[in-house]
C-alpha cells in the first residue's frame, strides 16, 4: 500500500464556497494530517456551522473579509458566475497570499481576474479537480473524492515557481494526480469531455419528461439509460453557469456533435451499414481506449506500468507451441485491407499493442474495421482514395513500422495528418523516410532532429523517383513503394542488400503489380487494390526467442507450428543453423503468397561463427536472442556491418553488450558491431556459461525477451527491468515462456 502523501506546509488555508468540492477538498486537508488552520466563507451560515460540527473546518463566517489575513493560501471554490463578485471583496486585502480555484472553466475565470486585478497576478494558480459527485453541499463532503482523480492546473509562463510549488503540493495531500495545460486548452477538452455530455444528458432526460408516454418510457428504460444519464441529476444552476462562462468552447463541441449526429442519421436514411459499422466500432473501440487510460494499462496509455522480469536459471525447453502472427504482415494486411476495394478478411492477426494502434489509426480515418476477435479481422475497404481526415493526431504506439509505412501512404491523401508514438518512437530518427518522400513532393515536417511527430500536409502531388537506398530497410523501402500507389509515374526502389519483401507480396495479392529485378522493385502509380483474404503467419522474430532458448539448453526438443519463412527473413534460421544448431523445417508450404514451415529444434552444442554480412538484413530484429546463442558458443562470434541495430528501439548492439557485461560475458562493441567471446562446453551438461544479475532493457521489448531466454544458462538468476513494452510485440510471451520450461516471475514494480 503506498503511503499517504505529506500535508501542506501553509500557515492557514481559507476555502471561499464551502459545497461539496469546497468540503471535500477540507476533509482531504485533514485526512492528510494537516495541522494548520482550515477556514471557510461561505454565504449560508449553516454549511460553515455544519462544516465546523463535522470537524471540516476549524472556523469561519459569511463575510469574508475576517479570513484573508490569517491565510496563507487561499481556495475559490465559488459558482464561476459568482468568482468575479468575490475577487473584488478580497483584491483590496491581498498580501503575500496564493490563491487558486476550482472552476471548470479557466478563460472565464482567467478574464475575471484581469478584470479586477488589471492582470493575471504571479501569486495566481488557477485549477481544477475532474471530480464531483450528484450530490450537493458540505454535508457530501467527501476525504477520498480527489484520490486518483486528476487536477489540472493552468499556469502561465510568470506564475510564480513557489505558488506554483504550494497549489501542486496542497492538491498531492488530498492524493490527486497533477497535470498542467494552457487555460485554452483546458477549456477545449473539458468542453468535450465533460460539458458536452452533460449537455445531452439534461437535452435527453428533458425531450423524453416531455412526452405523454415518459411514465412508460422511464419504466421500461434500461440500465443504460440510467449510467448515461445520471449526471442529469446534477446541480442546474451551477450547470447554467458553466454553459454561460464557456458558451464558445461549449458551442464548438456540440456544433461537432451535431455534425456527427447528421451523418449517423444520414447512413441510417441510406441504409449505409457499412458507415453505420464504422462510427459504432470506431466509438466502440474508443471507449475501450478510454478504460485503459481509467485503469492505466498499456495500450496506449499516459502512465504505463513498470514490469520486471526475475528468470531463474535451469529449466529444460520442451513442447509444441505456435507463437502470435507476424507483426510486420499484420500492420500491412490492415494497411492494405483498408486501402481495398471490398471486404478484406484477415485470420491470425497480432492482437498485440502496436498493430492495435494501426488498426485503430484506420477506424479514426473512417474504416470500418470489425475485431480483432481470436486473431480474425474484417476491414471493409474504402479504396485508395476513400480515408477521410482523422480528428487529432495518430498514436502508432512503438512501431516503427507503422510510422514509416504511414508517412507513405499518408502523403498522398488530401488532408493533413500528424503522426505520432510513444517515448521511445519520438526518439527514432524519421530523416531517411522524410528526405526521399520531400524528393516525390510530399510536405513533411519533423521535430528537432528528423524526429518524430511528424506533420505531413496534404493536396500534394507525387511524382515517381528511382531511389537508391544508401542503406537496406524494408521501412524504407516500403514506405516509398506505398506513396508510389499516389504518384505520378513509376516508384523505383533499389536496396543495396535483401530485405523483407512483406510489402511486395501482399501488393501482388492484392492485385497490384509490383515488378522486381534483381535488387530493384518498382510499380506504376494510379491502380486499385482488390480485397484479398490473408492468413498471418507466425512471426519468426517472436519464435526467434524460443528457437535459442531450445539450441542453447542441453535437452530441449520442441516444435514450433505455421512460421512464416520468407526468404528475406530466415537469417536467424541459417546463422543458428551456421552455428551448429540441430534445426529442421517440417512441411514446408505457401499460405496467401507467403512461405510457412513447422520448425523443429533441439539442443546441440553451438560454435563461435563470423556472421556473413548477407545475412545481417535477413536477422536485423533477431540479433538480441542470437548474441545470447553467441554467448553460449564455443569461440567467437563476430557481427559487422549492423548499425542499423544503433536506431531501433534502444541501441540494441550497445543495450546487448552491457547486459552481457553484466553476466560476466566478454565482448568488444564496434560501431557497426560486437564480438562475442563465448563460453560453451562441447558437452551436453546444464553447467552454467555465465553470472547472473540485474539488467535494463531500456524498454526494449527485444531485449527484454532474450535476457529472460539468457536465464536457462546463467549461475544466478537474471533480474531484467523495464519490460513493459514486450505486449507491444510479442503478448503472450510470458505464458509461452512458462509453458515451455523458462523459470520467470513478472512483477510490477512501483
Amino acid at each position: 500500500m503506498s503511503a499517504m502523501p505529506c500535508a501542506p506546509a501553509e500557515r492557514g488555508i481559507l476555502i471561499v464556497g464551502l459545497g461539496l468540492i469546497g468540503g471535500s477538498l477540507a476533509a482531504a486537508l485533514k485526512a492528510s494530517g494537516y495541522r494548520g488552520r482550515i477556514v471557510a466563507c461561505d454565504r449560508d451560515a449553516d454549511e460553515v456551522a455544519r462544516g465546523i460540527d463535522m470537524g471540516l473546518i476549524d472556523d469561519g463566517g459569511t463575510q469574508l473579509a475576517p479570513w484573508v489575513a490569517e491565510s496563507s493560501l487561499i481556495v475559490l471554490a465559488v459558482p464561476v458566475l459568482a468568482m468575479e463578485d468575490v475577487l473584488r471583496t478580497l483584491a483590496p486585502r491581498l498580501d503575500a497570499q496564493v490563491v487558486t480555484d476550482v472552476g471548470s472553466t479557466k478563460g472565464a475565470i482567467e478574464a475575471a481576474v484581469v478584470r479586477v486585478f488589471g492582470h493575471l497576478p504571479p501569486r495566481f494558480v488557477l485549477g481544477h479537480p475532474i471530480a464531483g459527485s450528484e450530490k450537493n453541499g458540505v454535508a457530501a463532503a467527501d476525504a477520498s473524492l480527489y484520490r486518483q482523480h486528476k487536477v489540472i492546473l493552468t499556469p502561465r509562463e510568470d506564475t510564480d515557481p513557489d505558488a506554483l510549488a504550494r497549489v501542486r503540493a496542497l492538491w498531492a495531500a488530498c492524493g490527486a494526480q497533477l497535470l498542467e495545460m494552457t487555460p485554452e486548452r483546458h477549456d477545449q477538452v473539458l468542453a468535450r469531455t465533460s460539458h458536452l455530455p452533460h449537455l445531452l444528458a439534461f437535452s435527453l432526460v428533458d425531450t423524453l419528461a416531455r412526452q405523454d408516454e415518459r411514465l412508460d418510457i422511464f419504466r421500461y428504460a434500461a440500465g443504460g439509460f440510467r449510467d448515461f444519464t445520471r449526471i442529469a441529476g446534477s446541480d442546474p444552476v451551477m450547470w447554467r453557469d458553466i454553459f454561460s462562462a464557456n458558451r464558445d468552447a461549449v458551442l464548438g463541441a456540440l456544433d461537432e456533435f451535431e455534425a456527427g449526429v447528421a451523418r449517423l442519421r444520414r447512413a441510417v436514411t441510406e441504409g449505409d451499414g457499412d458507415a453505420m459499422l464504422a462510427v459504432f466500432d470506431r466509438a466502440s473501440h474508443a471507449r475501450q481506449y478510454f478504460d485503459t487510460l481509467l485503469n492505466q494499462t498499456s495500450y496506449q496509455a499516459m502512465e504505463q506500468r513498470n514490469i520486471r522480469y526475475r528468470v531463474s536459471p535451469g529449466g529444460a525447453v520442451r513442447g509444441q507451441i505456435r507463437v502470435p502472427g507476424d507483426k510486420s504482415i499484420s500492420h500491412r494486411s490492415i494497411m492494405l485491407g483498408a486501402l481495398a476495394d471490398g471486404v478484406t478478411e484477415v485470420h491470425g492477426f497480432l492482437e498485440g499493442e502496436d498493430s492495435l494502434a494501426t488498426l485503430q489509426a484506420f477506424r479514426e480515418m473512417g474504416v470500418a474495421i470489425e475485431g480483432p476477435h481470436h486473431g480474425r479481422v474484417t476491414i471493409h475497404g474504402v479504396g485508395l482514395h476513400g480515408l477521410t481526415a482523422p480528428a487529432g493526431p495518430l498514436y502508432v504506439g512503438n512501431s516503427g513500422t507503422a510510422m514509416r509505412l504511414f508517412a507513405g501512404l499518408l502523403a498522398g491523401q488530401a488532408f493533413d495528418t500528424e503522426l505520432t508514438g510513444d517515448v521511445s518512437l519520438n526518439k527514432r530518427p524519421m530523416g531517411r523516410i522524410a528526405d526521399p518522400l520531400r524528393e516525390m513532393g510530399a510536405v513533411i515536417e519533423t521535430a528537432e532532429g528528423g524526429r518524430p511527430p511528424l506533420t505531413i500536409r496534404g493536396g500534394q502531388a507525387l511524382s515517381g523517383i528511382r531511389y537508391d537506398m544508401p542503406m537496406a530497410s524494408a521501412q524504407v523501402k516500403s514506405c516509398l513503394l506505398l506513396a508510389g500507389l499516389y504518384a505520378e509515374g513509376e516508384t523505383r526502389v533499389r536496396e543495396p542488400a535483401p530485405t523483407r519483401d512483406h510489402t511486395e507480396r501482399m501488393l501482388n495479392g492484392f492485385g497490384y503489380p509490383v515488378q522486381r529485378d534483381g535488387d530493384e522493385a518498382w510499380l506504376q502509380g494510379g491502380g486499385r487494390l482488390a480485397a484479398s483474404p490473408i492468413d498471418v503467419p507466425s512471426d519468426i522474430s517472436s519464435a526467434t526467442f524460443f528457437l535459442v532458448a531450445a539450441a542453447i539448453t542441453p535437452g530441449s526438443d520442441l516444435l514450433l507450428e505455421h512460421v512464416g519463412i520468407n526468404p528475406t527473413r530466415i537469417g536467424v534460421i541459417n546463422i543458428l543453423q551456421a552455428m551448429g544448431a540441430d534445426l529442421t523445417l517440417q512441411e514446408p508450404r505457401e499460405v496467401g503468397g507467403e512461405p510457412v514451415a513447422d520448425i523443429r529444434i533441439r539442443y546441440a552444442p553451438l560454435k563461435g561463427i563470423d556472421i556473413p554480412t548477407d545475412q545481417v538484413p535477413l536477422a536485423i530484429d533477431e540479433f538480441p536472442a542470437l548474441f545470447v546463442a553467441a554467448a553460449n558458443a564455443e569461440g567467437v562470434t563476430r557481427l559487422r556491418g549492423a548499425e542499423e541495430l544503433r536506431v531501433k528501439e534502444s541501441d540494441r548492439i550497445q543495450a546487448m553488450a552491457d547486459g552481457l557485461t553484466t553476466l560476466g560475458v566478454d565482448n568488444t562493441v564496434y560501431p557497426d558491431g560486437i564480438d562475442i567471446v563465448g563460453r560453451a562446453r562441447a558437452d551436453e551438461t546444464p553447467a552454467a556459461h555465465y553470472r547472473g544479475g540485474r539488467v535494463d532493457s531500456l524498454g526494449d521489448h527485444r531485449i527484454a525477451m532474450a535476457f529472460a531466454v539468457a536465464a536457462l544458462r546463467a549461475s544466478d538468476e537474471i533480474v531484467i527491468d523495464d519490460c513493459a513494452n514486450v505486449a507491444t510485440s510479442f503478448p503472450g510471451f510470458v505464458d509461452l515462456a512458462r509453458r515451455v520450461g523458462l523459470v520467470l516471475d513478472e512483477q510490477e514494480v512501483s
